[in-house]
């Protein structure tokens, strides 16, 4: 095991950097510590990859990133993600994130209240 439980997605990450308000009371209410935390290494190279991206956003990011787990692709996450996005349902960027919390049996932290609609309508 290893201990690790949430799967953070994109928004949730910059609305935790931000201190948006939606974000700070999911993760009060889901309990989140960043210990527990992973992001999948799409959600990096997101983060990390914004064209208008500061010094001082790379530096607080770098840090949000050091303070939990990366989850990189595998075949696993690979697979379900074509599944997914074969759905129909999900852009390709969505349909990775959602295969790295599935496979790794992970509860996705996002505040894409559609994204989580899409997930609940395949029964995921």
């Amino acid at each position: 095991m290893t201990g690790i439980e949430f799967l953070l997605d994109t928004n949730m990450v910059i609305g935790l950097l931000k201190g948006h308000g939606p974000a700070l009371v999911l993760a009060e209410q889901s309990g989140l510590a960043l210990e527990r935390a992973a992001v999948s290494q799409i959600t990096r190279m997101e983060l990390l990859g914004y064209p208008q991206l500061t010094d001082e956003e790379d530096k607080a990011i770098q840090s949000f990133l050091a303070a939990c787990q990366v989850r990189m692709l595998d075949p696993q996450v690979e697979a379900l993600a074509i599944t997914l996005r074969r759905s129909g349902a999900f852009k390709l960027p969505d349909a990775i994130v959602a295969a790295t919390a599935i496979s790794g049996s992970l509860r996705l932290l996002t505040l894409d209240q559609a994204m989580v609609r899409r997930l609940q309508a395949l029964g995921l």
